[in-house]
């Protein structure tokens, strides 16, 4: 039986092709703290969980117009409508509505 927290981060690797060791550096965790999680053993403290929801939900939706591969380098780029940063470290540093707010254009260009 796995966690909601191993599936939210199947989740990230199936849609986004990310390593555990990227989803820790994104949350400022350790890979071995995210292989704990994955295996049930531990469980991220309610910031860390909500950062991780809100990862999961941005993987979500690049993945209704990105492949998985995509999605990662996406996440990894400098992106112009960011400044030249990339969702990465934006993420990293608690800006995540900014990567939100991107996420939310793309789609809306997408479906227009």
């Amino acid at each position: 039986m796995t966690s909601a927290v191993a599936r939210k981060l199947e989740s990230i690797r199936a849609k986004g092709a990310m390593r555990h060791v990227e989803v820790a550096n994104l949350l400022g965790t350790r890979p071995e703290t995210v292989s704990r999680w994955n295996q049930g053993r531990a469980y991220p403290h309610a910031n860390t969980e909500k950062l991780l929801l809100e990862l999961e939900f941005i993987v979500d939706q690049l993945s209704e117009f990105y492949e998985p591969s995509e999605a990662r380098q996406w996440m990894f780029a400098p992106q112009k409508l960011l400044g030249g940063e990339t969702p990465a470290e934006l993420i990293r540093t608690g800006r995540i509505d900014e990567v939100r707010r991107l996420v939310d254009q793309l789609r809306d260009a997408v479906y227009v």
